[in-house]
């Protein structure tokens, strides 16, 4: 008799384990309240139609769709026609919710659907399980936590400052010295994509420079060729 196991990519956590995790965890909640950051939840299945298209073409096929259920279901496959659809489409057809990919979408979704109950600016945090549909690397999973904070409603670049100092603090208060903290912006990115010419291309073009220190600078310019974009704008970045 084999012994029971759980799918590839995914983990047990021990007492001793979830007694470290949640000790970081208490860290992170606490600095983020000290600034000012108020808590939300949001659930685990988002509807497809909120997730998809936000994350470029990659990041919709590492979405984990949701199948139909009960009547739902077999009316989706009654009128599926495999031979006519593809397999993006016959997901759409079969599928209606997906698990939330990061906490960010997500977030945009609750601003909007309850935009007349919160008050501007709006300073939230979550602490909350995320999904990929991937095959992940050695140490990479395909369920883990992200902790996200975000302000909305404000353009004064003292947020900015606050989140650096959010962060410092977080890294002094668990004792880890030595760090580090890069600060980007994505207006760059976009504004090069502006003057190449494919401005439409900037979800592509993030997705593929954010993979640098994973796979390196000559796969990251293939995959910007692969997604069409020409040798003089590869060169502009």
């Amino acid at each position: 008799m084999s012994k029971p196991s759980i799918p590839k990519g995914t983990r047990d956590f021990s007492p001793e384990e979830m007694l470290r995790r949640n000790y970081i965890f208490d860290v992170i909640k606490k600095a983020f309240i000290s600034y000012g950051f108020n808590q939300i939840e949001t659930p685990s299945m988002e509807n497809l139609s909120t997730l998809t298209g936000k994350y470029g073409e990659e990041g919709d096929r590492l979405i984990f769709k949701v199948l139909n259920r009960g009547d739902k279901f077999l009316k989706s496959l009654k009128d599926l026609n495999s031979e006519e659809n593809s397999q993006g489409q016959m997901e759409h057809q079969l599928c209606a919710e997906g698990l939330r990919y990061d906490l960010t979408v997500p977030f945009a979704r609750y601003v909007v659907q309850h935009q007349n109950e919160v008050n501007f600016p709006f300073k939230r945090f979550q602490i909350q399980p995320v999904w990929r549909a991937d095959r992940p690397q050695k140490g990479r999973y395909r369920e883990f936590y992200q902790c996200d904070a975000d302000i909305i409603g404000s353009n004064s670049l003292t947020n900015e400052i606050s989140f650096i100092q959010l962060i410092d603090s977080v890294f002094k208060s668990l004792g880890i010295k030595g760090v580090t903290v890069k600060v980007n912006n994505r207006k760059i990115l976009s504004g090069i994509a502006e003057i190449t010419g494919q401005p439409e291309k900037i979800i592509d073009i993030t997705v593929a420079i954010d993979k640098l220190d994973k796979i390196g600078v000559d796969l990251v310019l293939e995959e910007l060729s692969n997604k069409g974009l020409t040798d003089e704008s590869i060169s502009n970045y």
